[in-house]
């Protein structure tokens, strides 16, 4: 047993019993799970350092089982446990690992991984859905995957060095997260490359793509970057594929341009043999999140006041239209050739813009056809900035998630000048560029409400929960669109040059369709000729492959037409009219989810027994819940309540569901178990109702069932 806190894969269960307590008295919690007594002192020490207001103390009374005292400060009562206390208790920081919050857009996308997936079990007690069979609730949408072929001599050995001497050094390659009671990034000491080999025999390479996309990451380890390798074709003949190389990464953790640093730091390794010299990078992501805490916000505020989306703003490239009948990713790839691309840059630039500044103004011009209006209308697409021209040093060669979506919205005028709406884009672009650490999450939150607006009831937490304000329009990541200019980062030409003397030529890597980021994304690159490459990724569920199909080329229809338009007076009416004979594509109307039931019987029990109620939310781990059910064999009635319902609704189930002279045991994994403590803090049950709460840190399924199991079975069971 390790006495540097929980061992690694284990997951611990707390158990707290609601009892009335006097003024300034401790509230008693009981630890159960695989901690000896040094590990618990580890575990108590670490809350006493990073709560200093509450007093900590800890008795052990054998491995596996101690008793927590927390004693508020003297000044205050004590009404509940603060989130950030229950999340370092509930999943204690790795041996010298550190713990950094998740804000701005990688809480968006950290919220997105862990909603529950449309294939979720029948009765929904995963939380995040898949399956039920004991896996470890990898999240199997979210990533993203880069590929390129190997050119010259490969050594497999040094490749896996190297690409061990980069996550030495690279903290974000040693990330994770939890999401136990508040969003966190758990930055690990020591982590391993995750590397596999696959034989051309074996596997092909669609197959592997599609099963590399299947097998998904568990967000609670670290290493959320792994590459696979399709070795050469056998022969090494004249015209037989070369080795190639897939890159995986969830997009909660890095960005594209931190992928293309870490390539970058990667090749300087592989070109010294395998090993990086120099210890950590600084600036990090540590110096990152420290940054960003010490920002003023009061002038993004401000801006951020008048500049939301309206409620009537035009946000979809389609007309409303039925169910597509696909499913999966989508990507679409057209290329301008350079001297097009030449064509468009220099028009942009005689009027005082960028050519991403084009691009925005065609796409803009598209969503206001779908709407299929005449006369001014608002439209808002997301556009992406990178996040690394900021005041901090160094910042630029930080690899992570520094990029962010914004809103852009401008106002689309048939009537008006191209060169009027071209400076509207560029313009509004340039103010956004002000607050690139602003975020969907921050920018709802500071969007001003109508007076009459209703304040959002109250209700179960369980980690980075936020809905749309009143009145405020779809935001990107909401169901808007996202058009964003990636700019692959270029190796160094004396890296190059290293690289050329040793016979390896480092190819660009390419997309393969991944996350979009939300229903559509428009990317834009530059090729190594010159030419601008667009690539469209899109849901297929909201978007039909033929839809797709059709927006896509209108859109580079629009782009290389917009050279010709060069009287001053030409209108945005003018160009649209080319498109006159054009369907307009058609999307998917958004399905709003499903109810969730306020209670669901599990399994019915013995009618006088007593009750286990499992809280559901998202980001509990897939099918532990599914697990315990099947493994519990007393005579208790199992039942299931869903963290998010109205304020009311579940108090009443609850209450109906335990019945005269039954104890009602709330649980919960994970931020089930957050949400299981403040349903009992706040319903006012019958004295003695309410026996235990029990709630547990995260896990893979299994884990995650046991140490739920571990709990309940204190609570239902007398100690010997």
């Amino acid at each position: 047993m390790s006495s540097q806190g929980v061992p690694r894969g284990a997951v611990l269960a707390v158990v707290h019993e609601p009892v009335a307590l006097s003024p300034g008295g401790p509230l008693v919690l009981e630890l159960r799970g695989p901690l000896g007594p040094a590990d618990a002192e580890t575990v108590a020490a670490r809350l006493a350092q990073r709560h200093r207001a509450f007093g900590v103390a800890l008795d052990s009374h054998r491995p596996g089982h101690h008793t927590l005292r927390l004693t508020p400060p003297a000044a205050g009562g004590f009404a509940a446990l603060p989130a950030d206390l229950l999340a370092d208790l509930l999943a204690p920081p790795p041996p010298g690992g550190e713990i950094l919050p998740v804000t701005g857009h990688q809480q968006t996308l950290l919220r997105a991984a862990l909603a529950p997936a449309p294939t979720a079990t029948p009765t929904g007690t995963g939380g995040t859905g898949g399956s039920s069979d004991g896996s470890d609730g990898s999240d199997g949408g979210g990533v993203e995957q880069l590929y390129w072929d190997w050119s010259g001599p490969f050594d497999v050995a040094r490749f896996a060095a190297a690409w061990q001497s980069v996550v030495d050094r690279e903290c974000v390659l040693r990330a994770c997260f939890d999401w136990v009671a508040a969003p966190r990034l758990v930055l690990h000491a020591r982590a391993e490359a995750d590397i596999a080999v696959c034989s051309p025999a074996a596997v092909t390479w669609p197959q592997l793509l599609r099963r590399d996309r299947a097998r998904g990451f568990a967000l609670h380890r670290p290493g959320l970057l792994r590459l696979t390798l399709l070795a050469a074709e056998p022969g090494g003949g004249a015209g037989a594929a070369p080795p190639r190389v897939l890159l995986t990464y969830h997009p909660a953790l890095l960005d594209e341009r931190g992928v293309h640093l870490l390539l970058r730091e990667f090749y300087r390794a592989y070109a010294a043999g395998g090993v990086l010299p120099g210890g950590e990078r600084r600036p990090d992501l540590r110096d990152h999140a420290r940054w960003l805490a010490g920002q003023d916000t009061t002038a993004a505020r401000q801006f951020w006041a008048r500049a939301v989306p309206p409620p009537r703003a035009a946000t979809r490239p389609g007309r409303p239209g039925g169910a597509t009948g696909q499913s999966g990713p989508g990507l679409l790839d057209t290329r301008l050739r350079a001297p097009e691309t030449f064509r468009l840059r220099s028009w942009a630039a005689l009027r005082g813009a960028a050519e991403s500044s084009a691009l925005h103004l065609v796409w803009a011009l598209l969503l206001y056809r779908a709407a299929g209006v005449s006369g001014p209308l608002p439209v808002s697409f997301g556009v992406q900035l990178s996040g690394r021209d900021i005041a901090l040093p160094g910042a630029a060669g930080i690899p992570g998630l520094l990029d962010s979506p914004l809103p852009m919205t401008v106002t689309v005028d048939p009537a008006a000048p191209l060169a009027s709406l071209l400076h509207q884009v560029r313009d509004t672009l340039l103010d956004l560029a002000a607050y690139p650490w602003a975020s969907t999450e921050t920018i709802r939150a500071w969007a001003p409400r109508p007076p009459a607006a209703p304040a959002p009831a109250a209700g179960p937490v369980a980690g980075p929960v936020a809905g749309p304000a009143a009145g405020v329009g779809p935001l990107c990541g909401a169901g808007g669109t996202l058009v964003r200019f990636d700019g692959p980062l270029v190796l160094p030409k004396v890296l190059r040059s290293e690289l050329a003397a040793q016979g390896v030529h480092a190819d660009t890597p390419r997309s393969a369709a991944g996350a979009a980021g939300g229903p559509l994304t428009l990317a834009a690159r530059h090729d190594t000729a010159g030419g601008l490459v667009l690539g469209l990724f899109y849901d297929r569920a909201q978007l039909a492959d033929e839809d797709a199909a059709a927006l896509h080329s209108q859109c580079v229809r629009l782009l290389r037409a917009l050279p010709e338009f060069r009287q001053a007076q030409a209108s945005a009416g003018q160009l649209l009219d080319l498109l006159a004979r054009a369907a307009t594509p058609r999307m998917a109307r958004p399905v709003p989810p499903a109810a969730h039931p306020a209670l669901t019987v599990l399994r019915p029990g013995h009618p006088h027994a007593d009750v286990i109620c499992l809280v559901t939310a998202p980001g509990v781990p897939a099918g532990s819940y599914d697990l315990f059910v099947r493994g519990h064999r007393g005579p208790e009635e199992i039942v299931a309540v869903h963290g998010d319902g109205a304020p009311g609704v579940l108090p009443a189930a609850l209450h109906q569901a335990s019945g005269p002279g039954r104890r009602l045991v709330l649980c919960g994994c994970g931020p089930g178990g957050r949400a299981a403590y403040e349903l009992a803090q706040r319903t006012p049950h019958a004295p003695g109702m309410v026996s235990a709460v029990v709630m547990t840190g995260i896990g893979d399924a299994a884990a995650s069932a046991s140490a739920l199991a571990r709990g309940v079975r204190s609570v239902l069971t007398p100690p010997p």
